[in-house]
């Protein structure tokens, strides 16, 4: 009996324009630094393909110590950038051991209000309070307009492996790009 999926050819080896064989990259050792970036649009399903991007990468790079805490981070900053930006938004990954640094920029200018500043009975507006809870350290900044088009904002999060101190010169502090 024959095999109900269809016959795929064989992917080619790699090869340069002069048709030599290119061997495949090595893995970066967990030491080095890294950096990965998702660009989506204004999309209710941004949030969820940027928690699936961001839990590949953590799993692939051995870092599932962060999953739980930067997932929530995460979709946090990405929904709010899908909700109040009129625009497109980025999620930046960057590992430089031993933090992890995620920034979500987006085309709104307006930076997220601390809740003191707010009714503390409001439905929303806890963003801030979970970045302070869940962090060990964030801050954000405005991009102003660019050669490329309209700015916005950035609001970026660290997580320090193993819950310590990140290394001198390691985060701004709370509110500082």
């Amino acid at each position: 009996m024959k095999n109900a999926e269809p016959e795929h050819e064989p992917i080619p080896e790699p090869a340069d324009l002069n048709g030599h064989f290119v061997p495949p990259p090595p893995l970066i050792p967990f030491p080095e630094p890294w950096e990965y970036e998702l660009h989506f649009p204004r999309d209710a399903r941004g949030p969820a393909v940027a928690r699936t991007t961001l839990k590949a990468v953590l799993g692939a790079h051995g870092l599932g110590e962060f999953t739980d805490r930067a997932e929530l981070l995460t979709s946090e900053l990405a929904t709010n950038a899908v909700r109040y930006s009129l625009g497109p938004a980025v999620v930046r990954l960057r590992w430089t051991n031993p933090v992890l640094r995620v920034s979500v920029m987006d085309t709104c200018p307006v930076s997220p209000l601390p809740l003191a500043q707010q009714n503390a009975d409001a439905e929303c507006g806890r963003g801030l309070l979970i970045l302070d809870l869940l962090a060990d350290d964030w801050g954000g900044c405005s991009l102003g307009e660019s050669l490329f088009g309209v700015g916005g904002k950035t609001v970026w999060f660290e997580l320090v492996l193993g819950g310590g101190d990140p290394p001198s010169g390691g985060g701004a502090g709370h509110g500082s790009g």
